[in-house]
């Protein structure tokens, strides 16, 4: 296993964390659920904790990557920068859900106002999870990259596909 491996391995995790404690967030808003709120701060938390070695593994991941037919190697830095920028709000969302787990750890409900603001840092640190995701695949999948337009081939299959069988039309 390289660090291109590992950093693959690693990098869905924080995004698909993040969305599912921010559904459990909400979740726990409407339904004025303490334990629900814990849920999603111990989501948060695994987040912020695997988070980590995601962002440390890019440079592994470059490192093995960068050469390689069909790496837009440009991309590489705005990557890095968003992932960077991503991870600021994650720690910070991991340290705030610490907090609520160990002060609240034996009551039955969560103040609303810190599952609240659990959330809205959840909606920042999703969004910009979503976006650092989307500039690392550009990376090495030209389908993603802006003004992508697939080969006429496949264009033509893709039309012939939607349309039906051939042998069913004609029949």
């Amino acid at each position: 296993m390289n660090g291109a491996h590992l950093h693959l391995l690693l990098n869905h995790i924080p995004v698909l964390g993040v969305l599912f404690g921010l559904g459990l967030a909400v979740a726990a808003l409407v339904g004025r659920s303490g334990a629900v709120a814990k849920s999603s701060f111990g989501i948060f938390l695994a987040v912020a904790v695997l988070a980590l070695p995601t962002y440390f593994t890019g440079e592994a991941a470059q490192r093995v990557v960068e050469h390689l037919p069909g790496t837009a190697a440009a991309l590489i830095e705005p990557h890095q920068e968003a992932a960077l920028l991503a991870l600021i709000p994650v720690e910070l969302l991991g340290l705030l859900s610490l907090g609520g787990l160990i002060l609240f750890q034996r009551a039955r409900s969560v103040p609303r106002w810190l599952v609240t603001t659990v959330l809205v840092l959840s909606l920042v640190a999703g969004a910009l999870m979503a976006r650092t995701a989307l500039l690392g695949g550009r990376i090495r999948h030209e389908e993603v990259r802006p003004g992508f337009r697939p080969p006429v081939a496949a264009a033509d299959h893709l039309a012939a596909d939607s349309a039906g069988p051939a042998s069913v039309r004609r029949a």
